[in-house]
């Protein structure tokens, strides 16, 4: 067991005590002693809360380098989507060229 563990336990048994301590106190209608197991059971509340272990972000190993290579992937295809909406846009235009030359019948509309 760690220090900080052995800590965190007797910060658990104190805190219960004191709920404990606390029920029995309103029980019998003492209200000070009631006050002050409420007041010492927030505090060790407070100390394991405190002495939580927390767990630190780690990296994970080349994930900075998938980051940019997804990064790199969204702007090829934002590329891509532009050359396509340029190609069809080209399209469109030598269509209503053709159009207007009379080389192609214009297109009826279905309705």
């Amino acid at each position: 067991m760690t220090r900080r563990s052995k800590w965190w336990l007797g910060a658990a048994i104190f805190t219960f005590i004191n709920f404990a301590g606390g029920v029995y106190a309103a029980g019998t209608g003492e209200v000070m002693h009631t006050a002050t197991h409420v007041v010492l059971f927030f505090a060790g509340a407070y100390l394991m809360w405190r002495l939580i272990p927390r767990t630190e972000q780690q990296e994970v190993p080349g994930a900075r380098e998938v980051t940019e290579g997804l990064n790199n992937l969204q702007q090829s295809l934002a590329a891509i989507a532009l050359e396509v909406e340029r190609i069809g846009e080209a399209q469109r235009f030598e269509f209503k060229l053709l159009e207007k030359r009379g080389e192609i019948s214009p297109q009826k509309k279905d309705q």
